[in-house]
């Protein structure tokens, strides 16, 4: 253990560390109301993500009703192939409120007085697991959408069909599923590349704004506590060695990657600048040491999904890393 301690010393300087258990963690009687209000969310989020695995789209009925507008019957199979993908698609939409909602409450937990945010985060392990949760699935979402076209595709054929009926002053029956306004919003969402990390984020930057007597750095402070932590548990081979599950690694890498994009977004200066709490070297190096297949959605939304990494104050070294 002493020579443990000597090597992280030696390594990680002035970045916090500690092992934060993601396999096992436990509430204690003070986080157990908030973690069973989060619990109650994440129980929905391998159902979301099996859903829109398995969301094929409706392209060819689509395509086939708009090359044949004079044919009602291949006009009602796409209508009738797209609604209940649009209905699924509201589901998913829903379900990101219910999860901002949920990161909100967190944040509030993790963040306020007295302790700091790295003693909340090391006292707290189940709710920081829960918080790793949402980042994990909100990666994992994010990646199928952008391999899925489909959706956008299905969407724009709803709202055209919809706008077409309402000139013609026909109501149709899923307008009181998806109305207007409903269909305003979902389209705002799934124009992002990156859906519920864009919802993460504005959760995140709402709560700073409106908790103005809590100082920012609590928040920052508390997303480049869990970078740091996780990138500590991938790099040391002795916490490496306490995981169960190759499954965890991936996790961990994940988490990691949500924090910072978070907290470039929430940062003033974001996440690359030399002021930068998180040791952005450290992170992208443990990420390239990685197979490049299962790593290369991360370091892409590292590329594209964060605010400041073509920022004038971001290293060579760092945009060549991410090269």
């Amino acid at each position: 253990m002493g020579n443990l301690l000597k090597v992280l010393t030696r390594e990680i300087e002035n970045y916090p560390h500690f092992f934060l258990d993601f396999e096992n963690a436990q509430p204690t009687d003070g986080e157990r109301e908030v973690w069973n209000q989060i619990s109650a969310v994440l129980q929905d989020s391998e159902s979301m993500l099996a859903d829109l695995q398995a969301y094929k789209g409706a392209g060819q009925e689509i395509r086939d009703a708009i090359q044949n507008p004079n044919d009602i019957q291949l006009q009602e199979k796409a209508w009738n192939s797209v609604c209940p993908l649009v209905v699924r698609l509201k589901r998913f939409y829903e379900f990101s409120l219910r999860l901002e909602k949920a990161l909100q409450s967190l944040l509030e937990s993790l963040t306020c007085p007295p302790y700091t945010p790295t003693q909340h985060l090391e006292r707290e392990q189940a709710l920081a697991k829960e918080f790793a949760e949402i980042l994990h699935f909100t990666l994992r979402f994010d990646e199928l959408k952008m391999r899925n076209p489909a959706i956008q595709n299905d969407f724009s054929y709803y709202r055209r069909t919809i706008s077409r009926n309402r000139i013609n002053n026909m109501h149709l029956d899923i307008e009181n599923e998806v109305n207007n306004e409903m269909a305003n919003r979902m389209s705002l969402f799934y124009a992002e590349a990156t859906p519920m990390l864009k919802t993460l984020s504005n959760a995140t930057t709402h709560f700073v704004s409106e908790n103005k007597t809590l100082p920012i750095e609590n928040t920052t402070d508390c997303l480049s506590t869990m970078a740091s932590v996780c990138k500590v548990m991938l790099e040391t081979p002795e916490y490496r060695s306490r995981f169960t599950s190759e499954e965890t690694l991936m996790f961990c890498m994940r988490v990691m990657v949500g924090v910072i994009i978070l907290y470039d977004h929430v940062h003033p200066v974001g996440a690359f600048s030399k002021t930068s709490k998180i040791d952005m070297k450290g992170c992208i190096k443990v990420l390239k040491e990685q197979p490049p297949d299962s790593v290369e959605g991360l370091l892409n939304a590292l590329r594209f999904t964060t605010k400041h990494l073509n920022d004038e104050s971001t290293s060579k070294q760092i945009r060549a890393m991410l090269l």
